[in-house]
């Protein structure tokens, strides 16, 4: 069984290690550091690097890594990674023989003009989806390179996966994206009792992530355009009600910005 394991990087940041048979993939490697430890610490081979966007702190440990392992680069066509061997825009299927994984790969472009997520539906038990910077622990990242209408249909993309679904998103940002959540929705006792829960765990020492499919859809205001609750808070913010689901998150994206 393929084993999942997360490397603390920088501040906030998850390198995460899908491990079997002494072989690991990495995902978004920004740092070498931490996996060129762990390598050195448990002998496994590194099989593959599986970028989601060209943002630094994903990719500034690829070329270290490239270095000493000439593995298979897995990343976005759309965005200039150097060493990526397999440019992906979404709705292509890979195979890592190695680690025992097959990846379904989705568009979700928004963060960035060509940022992809890797779904694999038989990992985890459930299954599991690393996104990167777009779907967060009750958030979801900034618009820097794409419109709010590409990044709500990057999100609807990720929430229509099965409910049970893992979510491995590539920062700890839970804790304060809650509390933004509840201010959208101040009266939901789904975001109280998560927010409850993920302040015992970063008081214990413990991650958020990954999460599932289901309690983002529960808690997560960049999913839930069409609850009464959020379209509410985004006519506040529009001075009319939106009219649409793009428009209803582009409002609450906007005040989050701000928040």
């Amino acid at each position: 069984m393929t084993e999942i394991l997360a490397l603390p990087a920088f501040d906030d940041n998850y390198i995460w290690l899908l491990r079997a048979d002494g072989h690991v993939a990495v995902v978004d490697p920004g740092d070498a550091v931490p996996v060129l430890g762990h390598l050195a610490q448990t002998g496994d081979r590194l099989c593959a690097i599986l970028a989601t966007h060209h943002h630094g702190d994903h990719v500034g440990g690829v070329a270290e890594l490239l270095a000493r392992f000439p593995v298979p680069v897995y990343g976005p066509a759309l965005e200039n990674i150097p060493g990526v061997t397999h440019p992906l825009s979404g709705g292509e299927h890979i195979e890592l023989p190695e680690i025992n994984v097959g990846f379904d790969i989705i568009a979700v472009p928004g963060h960035t003009r060509g940022h992809i997520a890797y779904y694999g539906p038989s990992l985890a038990e459930h299954g599991a989806v690393f996104c990167g910077d777009t779907l967060f622990g009750a958030g979801c990242g900034r618009l820097f390179e794409g419109t709010a209408a590409q990044m709500q249909a990057s999100l609807a993309r990720l929430a229509a996966l099965p409910a049970p679904t893992f979510v491995y998103c590539a920062h700890e940002y839970t804790q304060s994206n809650l509390r933004f959540a509840a201010a959208v929705e101040p009266d939901s006792i789904a975001v109280q009792r998560r927010s409850e829960q993920v302040a015992r765990d970063r008081a214990a020492g413990r991650a958020t992530v990954p999460s599932r499919i289901r309690l983002e859809l529960d808690t997560n205001p960049f999913l839930r355009w069409d609850a009464p609750a959020v379209r509410a808070a985004a006519a506040g913010r529009l001075g009319h009600v939106p009219a649409d689901a793009a428009e209803a998150f582009a409002a609450i994206r906007e005040w989050k910005n701000r928040f």
